[in-house]
């Protein structure tokens, strides 16, 4: 597959707490993996567009983008939920994180790329409609994937492979059957979200010290026959890496090898239907030696497809 990573310095530039695990370090973390690794030719390097508010009003609504707005500080920091911060240049962030969705979208319908990994931050599967929460600001892959609907796009897949459940992007698309969203997540743990699963809704709770074992019976069992089925035109990922039995964020047991064959499945999904690309977001990863890791090995699994 064409594959892009899209990213920009300004993304390092949004800062939290002293040790907060959501931190400017993460992108290191992959950019240097992918750089040791070699597969850094392999990719086309794109740099994120800024977004404007008109994309991130496409999802979200005006109180919340204006709360966020007025909440940006001139110095120092605001506590914006009980896990996430803004600092001075944070919305520098947003914007490219936003826009690296957008670029994203643009790049696979005008057939100049097959895949792109938004090596970005802040994370957003989080965020709903109204409300910031969970280290997310707004909500990247709902974002990009409304504009994607925008654009003509029918049918479009969001499998969120996070630790956590993607709580956010289900609460935005739950009753558009044109969005067909997967998540597997640790249960019982945050957001602590009700199961519900629908025509156009899985959800795949996993109990912990779950492992690729259970990765595959569950991509098999559950979301191949629906992907198949819905036979999606854009995937998207939220990639999230903390289910990796390093990262102590959850307690799941999950390794690179396990995002390379899930991705590979995707992958072939893809190449066998009418599906015009994958997108892919990062969302958690907080163990940054494994976060650098699972990231090259998902990135790798999509250039050799």
């Amino acid at each position: 597959m064409r594959t892009a990573v899209i990213s920009h310095p300004h993304c390092r530039k949004h800062k939290m707490i002293a040790e907060h695990p959501e931190c400017p370090e993460r992108l290191d973390a992959v950019s240097d993996r992918l750089l040791a690794s070699g597969l850094d030719i392999a990719v086309a390097h794109k740099t994120a567009p800024k977004a404007e508010l008109e994309h991130i009003a496409l999802v979200h609504d005006k109180a919340l983008i204006d709360k966020v707005l007025s909440a940006i500080p001139q110095e120092g920091l605001t506590e914006l939920d009980g896990d996430t911060w803004l600092c001075p240049d944070s919305m520098k962030a947003i914007e490219r994180a936003v826009g690296a969705g957008i670029l994203a979208v643009d790049e696979i319908l005008s057939d100049n790329i097959d895949a792109a990994f938004c090596n970005v931050r802040p994370p957003g599967h989080h965020a709903n409609q109204t409300t910031s929460s969970g280290f997310c600001v707004f909500n990247n892959v709902a974002i990009a994937a409304t504009y994607a609907k925008q654009k003509g796009i029918k049918r479009i897949a969001i499998l969120d492979i996070d630790v956590h459940h993607g709580n956010g992007t289900q609460d935005i698309f739950r009753d558009d059957e044109s969005v067909l969203f997967c998540s597997l997540f640790q249960y019982p743990f945050y957001p602590n979200t009700a199961i519900e699963n629908t025509n156009s809704v899985i959800n795949s709770p996993l109990a912990i010290a779950s492992d690729g074992a259970d990765l595959q019976a569950l991509y098999s069992q559950q979301w191949a026959p629906k992907l198949q089925a819905f036979n999606p035109e854009l995937i998207f990922i939220s990639a999230g890496f903390d289910a990796h039995l390093e990262d102590d964020m959850g307690s799941l047991k999950f390794t690179e090898a396990d995002y390379q064959w899930l991705t590979e499945q995707v992958a072939e999904l893809v190449k066998n239907t009418g599906c015009k690309g994958i997108i892919s977001y990062l969302e958690g990863g907080y163990a940054l030696s494994a976060l650098g890791r699972s990231a090259v090995s998902h990135i790798k699994a999509l250039v050799e497809a």
